[in-house]
């Protein structure tokens, strides 16, 4: 039996898309706020915007001085913050009921008129901002890079998902005032922006007070979507190997998926799980509790909307095991799961862990209005919380092996292998792999893919 969430929504007339979900379980409000934006809507040599505006967007704004955002409403008890991904930008407050219009009142400032505080000072100091948490985040922590240089390996260049969220260093440096402000201007309009209410608010209440502070932001037009053509699995296995001071070597296999939110999806993303996901996975089973070539494996799908998703391995070599004898292994394990299909067992883990962070997600008003801001904005799809269980239910097991066979044999497989200084590492190299990366690198340095 499907969920049963009670979900509202209704547009404004200058195009911002509000849903609504009533609970009056704890008098706490979540107001969430998707913006159809995000590194893949970037372009070549204009990347980082996506990510820089997360940042600015706590900054100050016509009537909301810097800093203020998070003052005003962690002084009322709230939590705040915001992420930015590849397919959007999210910003997130969730406060006491009392503080519900406050919330409302700055984050419509910010929305509507953030372009009076974006001066070239704020700028620059943003830029530094971001400069330190590449360094922080990727650069000088263990493995901090190895996603983003999978992502380069997984999508090719030019593709939108070829280079990371935190976008180039050089393309953000050469980024003009005025490059900044157009591209507010461009995906920062209201018909590009989902508002997602759960908590103890009235549904006529909560229109109301979207409808004073938001409605007077004016329309824009809808940026134009054009979306990229489907990407097949990888024709053959490419490898970027690299030697970093890492407690120990790691590999980071990925595999191209079938579209986010398709039964094709579920499918490859149960059959991820059935790998590398579960306690009882197939390579947790074998490389870590029998065989001991590995201290541990996780899998991680990223559903994503615009053509392709990813799927990814990540095994964590034993003590003395050569990457390139665990990288064997995993791939006869992988292919023999493409051949064979997962057991009943195997489905029934998946729907029982998923279920399980799935009703738990939900029960926070905080997740729960972030994943209705998700399908509403991705996929128009505002009532889906209570229809993806049963979604991932009615997938079968054949379901499943017959997007192993297709999506996940090793022959498709991208793989960085990051070895420990001091180790060998021997990961066979894929001469023309190699050969891009290096290509895509030095473009990178010059700021002309902008990839980072």
């Amino acid at each position: 039996m499907p969920l049963a969430y009670d979900i509202v929504d209704r547009t404004l007339a200058n195009g911002l898309r509000v849903v609504v979900n009533e609970d009056h379980s704890v008098p706490v409000v979540a107001v969430n706020l998707w913006v159809g934006v995000g590194s893949r809507h970037e372009r070549p040599g204009k990347t980082g915007f996506a990510h820089l505006f997360e940042h600015l967007m706590f900054q100050g704004s016509r009537h909301v001085a810097s800093g203020e955002h998070f003052a005003a409403l962690m002084a009322h008890g709230g939590r705040l913050n915001a992420t930015t991904w590849f397919d959007r930008t999210n910003y997130f407050d969730t406060v006491p009921k009392g503080a519900f219009e406050l919330a409302l009142w700055m984050e419509a400032d910010r929305h509507g008129w953030l372009l009076d505080a974006v001066t070239q000072e704020n700028l620059d100091n943003q830029r530094d901002v971001v400069k330190e948490e590449k360094r922080q985040r990727y650069d000088n922590a263990p493995y901090g890079n190895a996603l983003n240089n999978l992502y380069a390996l997984v999508f090719p260049p030019g593709h939108p998902y070829h280079h990371p969220t935190i976008g180039s260093m050089a393309d953000l440096d050469a980024a003009t005032l005025e490059d900044v402000h157009a591209f507010f201007r461009h995906w920062y309009t209201p018909a590009n922006t989902v508002l997602s209410i759960a908590g103890d608010v009235g549904v006529p209440e909560a229109y109301l007070a979207v409808e004073k502070y938001f409605g007077p932001i004016p329309a824009g037009p809808a940026p134009d979507r054009q979306p990229t053509p489907p990407l097949l699995p990888s024709k053959a296995p490419a490898h970027l190997s690299r030697v970093e001071d890492v407690p120990s070597g790691r590999l980071y296999i990925g595999f191209r998926l079938p579209e986010d939110n398709t039964a094709d999806y579920l499918a490859a993303a149960s059959a991820m799980d059935c790998l590398g996901g579960l306690t009882t996975s197939r390579l947790e089973r074998a490389l870590v509790r029998t065989e001991e070539l590995a201290d541990y494996v996780s899998a991680g799908s990223l559903g994503l909307a615009d053509g392709v998703s990813l799927g990814f391995l990540v095994l964590q070599a034993a003590e003395g095991v050569e990457l390139a004898r665990l990288e064997e292994r995993a791939c006869a394990l992988i292919d023999a799961f493409a051949d064979t299909g997962p057991t009943a067992v195997d489905m029934e883990a998946v729907l029982a862990q998923t279920e399980r962070s799935w009703l738990s997600g939900l029960a926070s008003l905080e997740e729960r209005a972030d994943a209705i801001g998700h399908y509403t904005c991705l996929y128009d799809d505002p009532h889906a919380i209570n229809t993806y269980l049963d979604r991932l239910g009615a997938v079968s097991a054949d379901q499943v092996q017959q997007a192993a066979s297709e999506w996940l044999r090793a022959q498709h497989r991208s793989v960085v292998a990051i070895g420990a200084r001091g180790d060998e590492v021997s990961v066979e190299d894929e001469v023309e792999a190699q050969a891009e990366a290096r290509a895509s690198g030095s473009r990178r340095a010059a700021g002309a893919e902008g990839a980072a």
